[in-house]
């Protein structure tokens, strides 16, 4: 079933809900793998196109004698030489450029300024100048015009000398305005070119930038746990190899079991009953779906292929183990398992694939685990990569060893039955 979902990347939105986080985690870790494969082939082959491409293109290259063509510069190394502004030798470095542009931008803006200003003072100006000189002759002719007429030569001189202290006077003004003028545009360049600095920098923690920079740090921070999760998947797959080469259980235990089967004369016993004897060699050949679809072909299932490994039973006897249950809901599990402590467990049949869910009791809740059944061997999905001959030896070894590192799991006590006739029954009829 795992290579099964690893061929199609897929896994049923059904099948997904019934793993836990571990379970999920380690199988898109393992799925992760399968794309990173996948990718490097592409890029392989692509790579390898892309040669065959380039040499194609240059033997045609070669052949043509004739019309326009496009030839590209190449560089020592045989490639398309490019120039990148600011990075080739003789370059001004980014930084430099940049400053320059600012401090042109500025001084540009201040001289624009200046000059409206210096319109300004100098219609000022000429206004103080040219009403302080109608204001003065409007006083002389007020004052002499009824003198004599010999008398006016004299006023007149005296008019003209006014009108020339006023014009010297005005133009000292003028050469003070403009020297004010050309000191007030140096420092509103200055002020300009700290202005646009600080609106550059500032520009990269607006509040459009804060924003980002949340989302860009809850991001990470989603990104982080999701690579906490992985790394913690990936070690638990490797302990749990580890600790499989350890006990020496590791996979090719097919060829163990795969010529065993319950003699015709073996009993079977069922809450002391006589359990119905296998099929006969005259039975129609059993053709498993790819999935099961409904309780009776999950029966049909269980009856031609797992009693037989003798799923479901107590080792080297007849009993049904206490932790067996059939074809019971996750709700139903959790119900016979509420008022149980934590290490509490029991095995059911599952709906969602050939194979059974483990249902266990946590202190605060609980954890199903799917056990894929679909080949010769019983194992996790997506967990634990130990693969044992029986649903029982699997029980039995993780009474000893824990499920998951990051969950501690032991199977301590099994949940029996509360219902009569045990909801197995339809099993074994």
């Amino acid at each position: 079933m795992l290579q099964q979902i690893l061929r199609d990347m897929y896994i049923d939105p059904e099948l997904l809900a019934e793993l836990n986080e571990e379970q999920k985690q380690i199988l898109f870790y393992k799925m992760r793998e399968e794309q990173l494969r996948r990718w490097r082939e592409r890029e392989e082959k692509a790579r390898m196109e892309e040669a065959v491409l380039r040499k194609t293109a240059r033997r045609n290259q070669s052949k043509i004698c004739n019309g326009k063509h496009v030839h590209w510069l190449r560089g020592k190394d045989g490639e398309v030489w490019v120039w990148v502004m600011g990075e080739a030798p003789g370059d001004k470095p980014y930084e430099q450029i940049s400053e320059e542009l600012i401090a042109e931008r500025a001084r540009q803006q201040a001289q624009k300024e200046a000059e409206e200003l210096w319109r300004q003072k100098e219609a000022e100006i000429t206004k103080k100048f040219r009403d302080a000189m109608a204001q003065e002759k409007a006083r002389i002719v007020a004052e002499k015009w009824k003198i004599e007429m010999e008398d006016r030569k004299a006023a007149k001189l005296e008019e003209e000398k006014i009108q020339e202290e006023l014009k010297k006077r005005e133009e000292e003004e003028r050469q003070k305005g403009e020297e004010l003028i050309r000191q007030q545009e140096e420092i509103r360049a200055k002020e300009l070119y700290l202005s646009l600095k600080q609106a550059q920098q500032h520009s990269q923690h607006s509040d459009d930038d804060q924003e980002w920079e949340e989302q860009l740090r809850r991001s990470k921070a989603a990104d982080e746990e999701r690579s906490h999760k992985a790394r913690r998947a990936r070690d638990e797959y490797r302990r749990q190899s580890l600790r499989a080469i350890q006990k020496g259980r590791v996979a090719g235990l097919s060829h163990l079991f795969q010529g065993t089967n319950l003699s015709n004369d073996q009993e079977i016993k069922l809450n002391d009953n006589s359990a119905t004897p296998l099929l006969s060699p005259a039975a129609n050949i059993w053709e498993r779906p790819s999935r099961p679809f409904s309780r009776d072909v999950i029966i049909r299932w269980f009856k031609e292929e797992q009693i037989p490994r003798r799923a479901g039973f107590e080792r080297n006897t007849n009993r049904i183990a206490q932790w067996f249950h059939g074809i019971i809901s996750r709700q139903e599990a959790e119900e016979l398992l509420m008022n149980k402590s934590e290490g509490a467990f029991l095995v059911r049949v599952s709906e969602k694939i050939w194979g059974y869910a483990l249902s266990y009791r946590q202190q605060n809740g609980f954890k199903h685990f799917l056990v894929d059944a679909s080949g010769d061997f019983y194992s996790f999905l997506g967990v634990d990569p130990n693969r044992h001959p029986t649903l029982t030896d699997l029980i039995d070894f993780h009474k000893e060893e824990i499920i998951t590192s990051s969950g501690g799991e032991l199977l301590l006590e099994p949940c029996g039955q509360q219902k009569n006739p045990p909801d197995y029954s339809p099993l074994f009829e």
